[in-house]
């Protein structure tokens, strides 16, 4: 199944949930550097490192530094990755309560990452958009 890519059926059947725990973005110059890659959300290589994306809790265990502490909201409707309009509807909605958003595109859903102390203002930010009538 490839997923859905009418924008309005996504905004409208989105369901935004809010990840339990706070995530952190670090950096490592091998993957080497991970003790249990399976505790890690994901990774993305770099030109200049690899940024690592997992729980506080573990960064901290391993003693890796970060300097921005999120929370992760996952659409739970299956995007195609084809889908034109979605990010640029729920950044736009965020973007209206001064929330950034840092995005990852997965094969199912769209996960997104904000500051901590943004996580309930964006959850009303992407509710109210999925109850919006007009098409971003």
């Amino acid at each position: 199944m490839s997923g859905e890519k009418d924008l309005a059926v996504l905004l409208q059947n989105m369901e935004p949930v809010l990840n339990t725990g706070e995530y952190v973005f670090c950096t490592v110059e091998t993957l080497s550097q991970i003790p249990d890659i399976e505790k890690i959300l994901f990774f993305f290589k770099e030109a200049e490192a690899f940024t690592v994306v997992l729980d506080r809790t573990i960064a901290d265990e391993w003693h890796l530094k970060y300097t921005y502490i999120a929370s992760w909201i996952t659409l739970t409707i299956h995007s195609s990755l084809e889908a034109v309009g979605l990010t640029a509807a729920f950044a736009n909605a965020l973007k209206k309560e001064n929330i950034s958003c840092n995005v990852v595109a997965a094969y199912f859903h769209d996960h997104i990452f904000v500051a901590k102390h943004d996580a309930d203002k964006a959850m009303k930010a992407l509710h109210a958009l999925k109850n919006s009538k007009e098409i971003q």
